[in-house]
């Protein structure tokens, strides 16, 4: 079968390589779409938790084309998406019911090979039917199902304020969820004009371009600080400055990925006596139901953000596209 591989940091190709087999609870998925996600270039660069040589790709859907020994819920013919990541279901934080902090977590396409590849297997237990989804919205449930988990931490309240730093396609999923999740006024910002075009299509209420009069304009649209302040961008100074718009009593979510290493300087003092929470979220934890049941409504909107879509055999031009592309947002294989 066709795959893109990453051999070792910085260096990938498309090889041909043998196509996997079921194993028993298994399902092994004919992929039809694939979508880059700021963790696949983190890998590429050796930034994250994978060894390699790695099939990487883990937001997908697809068609089932055979089960494992055990299967019951699938057959050939379905369409699904699935859910990459699986917990031991034995250490203490699954038996939390908290499988995202799995001591002996494992994912597909960052521990074990994954979707940008024509076929890809899950277990059983991971994998979710799309209904009349098409593929290319279906390969979007896994990232909103990460938003969906970080709101449940957070817990908008309606007519909250909140600012999200940060409007490319994880920032406009959180946007739009947010919006409907009860928040009156949602403020984004970010670098790019043409995705703050993006978000005002998408419902954000104000956009600003983060600019010298970034500061001015967020804190004349609310001058007392925003219920929830939303880190997308993963980049510290981001972070460090993000902080000071949180309103007493507000809340700070972590959502953005920053380097393993990197470090913030923040007044803890502020955060004591200004009563503020400070919340992060990773990953998924069993949210997949909620991801689907809110794009099948309308209430998100996931094809406006496919900026991109490439042939497989052009996985190193994607690579490319999605981290420096002016552009870009969600950069999306088309494997059938």
């Amino acid at each position: 079968m066709l795959a893109a591989q990453i051999e070792a940091p910085e260096k990938a190709r498309v090889i041909e390589a043998e196509k996997p087999m079921p194993g028993p609870g298994d399902v092994l998925i004919e992929v039809a779409a694939a979508g880059i996600c700021g963790t696949d270039l983190h890998i590429f660069h050796g930034e994250y938790e994978a060894k390699y040589p790695l099939i990487p790709g883990h937001e997908f859907s697809g068609t089932v084309v055979a089960v494992g020994a055990g299967v019951e819920r699938y057959r050939p013919g379905d369409r699904v998406t699935a859910d990459p990541n699986i917990p031991c279901n034995r250490c203490p934080a699954c038996q939390r019911n908290e499988p995202n902090q799995c001591e002996q977590l494992a994912a597909i396409g960052v521990t074990r090979n994954g979707a940008f590849a024509q076929y890809v297997t899950a277990p059983e237990g991971n994998v979710f039917p799309i209904g009349d989804l098409s593929f290319a919205q279906a390969a979007l449930v896994e990232p909103l199902a990460c938003v969906v988990w970080g709101l449940k931490r957070v817990q908008i309240q309606p007519g909250d304020s909140a600012v999200i730093f940060g409007a490319g396609p994880m920032g406009c999923l959180i946007l739009q969820a947010v919006r409907h999740s009860g928040a009156a006024k949602v403020i984004v910002t970010d670098t790019v004009p043409w995705r703050l075009e993006q978000a005002a299509q998408l419902g954000a209420t104000e956009t600003i371009l983060a600019d010298s009069k970034q500061d001015q304009r967020l804190r004349a649209l609310s001058p007392r600080g925003y219920d929830v302040v939303i880190e997308v961008t993963g980049v510290p100074k981001v972070f460090e400055q993000s902080i000071t718009y949180a309103r007493p009593r507000g809340k700070l979510w972590m959502f953005g990925v920053p380097p393993r290493d990197s470090r913030v300087t923040i007044m803890p003092y502020d955060i004591f006596r200004k009563d503020l929470s400070i919340i992060g979220s990773f990953a998924v934890n069993r949210t997949f139901q909620e991801s689907i049941a809110l794009i099948q409504s309308g209430a998100v909107q996931v094809e406006p953000l496919i900026s991109h879509r490439l042939p497989l055999d052009r996985f190193c031009d994607g690579l490319e596209l999605a981290e420096h592309d002016p552009k870009r947002m969600k950069v999306q294989f088309a494997l059938s």
